[in-house]
């Protein structure tokens, strides 16, 4: 493990985090940014590597010949721009034939429909030689509790990792835990659900979790105590920074905006423990903000993140295990105040 005075660190986003601004009570009010200059923006503002959805790379109905064609292209434009794949996600939330969840739907076609998409986004990852897949179980759930089998339904979760697994003997499968949103009741709503999960595969050695700072906030869970106790475990491969205004929808703010001390402690965290793993960003403009400024939240969040990195890195251990021995809490958190206030 590097030491952390040592380490950098790797940035990544989704191009769904550069947006229109539409949302379910109003439409667009910006124009939608061309996909390839999208992706020439990140080198622009110091990004590594692209998390994609797989129709973020090519469309779900294209045949293989085709989806071939397409990724090879979506490769040579990350090779020019000196970028990465980060993972690969298959979106299962908003097929006809996911209405009723995919992996966990009571209708076998479905169900099928899910692995099958799943496994030919496993195809797109390996042509952009990217071996992380990410399931966000975002319709894995219910609207009432009586709708499906519980038991039944965390098998079928477990069944489709298997699958995914014995597909391709490379690939790792990330858990992304939500709590709700869409669904009312989400299966596995936590990452240490999903954790639990990981050691029923059939080989836990490729099964891992994806924390989301925003998820575990509407879990009313710490997001760094959920990546403590999942690194703990050396299962955290990656994570999602934001920020969250309350027990809300997924509000997905500018990483550090609304608790500056919670975003400290996330990266604490991370430092602490040597994380080597991407620093993925999942966050949106303000609806109101401006076409030229767009981009601004990605730059802030990373700018954010740096600046915790520095303050963590400036902490005396000495002193904070002082602190800690004489149980002097309020002098511990006077020198955390001090420090996030520039002293």
């Amino acid at each position: 493990m590097a030491a952390a005075s040592n380490r950098t660190y790797r940035f990544t986003f989704g191009p769904w985090n550069i947006s229109t601004g539409a949302d379910p009570f109003g439409p667009p009010v910006r124009t939608e940014v061309a996909y390839a200059d999208k992706i020439r923006q990140y080198k622009k503002l110091g990004f590594d590597g692209v998390q994609f959805h797989d129709d973020d790379v090519v469309p779900a109905d294209l045949s293989p010949a085709e989806t071939e064609r397409g990724v090879a292209k979506i490769k040579k434009m990350l090779d020019d721009e000196g970028l990465f794949c980060e993972f690969l996600a298959p979106r299962l939330w908003e097929h006809p034939n996911t209405i009723d969840g995919g992996y966990t739907s009571n209708n076998p076609a479905d169900r099928k429909y899910a692995i099958d998409r799943s496994k030919r986004t496993i195809d797109i990852a390996r042509g952009l030689g990217c071996r992380d897949i990410v399931l966000w179980l975002a319709r894995e759930g219910t609207y009432i509790r009586e709708a499906k089998d519980p038991i039944a339904s965390a098998q079928r979760i477990l069944d489709a990792v298997n699958e995914l697994l014995a597909y391709d003997s490379h690939i790792r499968i990330l858990g992304e835990m939500k709590p709700n949103e869409p669904m009312d009741q989400a299966y596995l709503p936590t990452p240490g659900h999903f954790l639990a999960l990981c050691y029923r595969a059939a080989d836990p050695a490729r099964v891992g979790v994806l924390i989301e700072s925003a998820h575990s906030i509407l879990a009313g869970l710490d997001p760094s105590d959920d990546m403590a106790y999942v690194l703990w475990h050396k299962k955290l491969w990656s994570v999602h920074l934001n920020d969250q205004n309350g027990l809300k929808y997924d509000q997905d703010k500018t990483f550090g905006s609304v608790d500056l001390r919670r975003a400290f402690n996330t990266v604490w965290v991370l430092e602490r423990a040597g994380y080597d793993g991407c620093i993925g960003l999942d966050v949106k403009a303000m609806r109101t903000t401006k076409a030229e400024d767009q981009t601004k939240h990605l730059a802030n969040s990373k700018a954010v993140f740096l600046r915790l990195v520095d303050v963590v890195r400036s902490l005396d251990a000495a002193r904070v295990e002082q602190h800690r021995a004489g149980r002097d809490y309020e002098g511990l958190e006077m020198y955390i105040l001090e420090k996030l206030m520039g002293k």
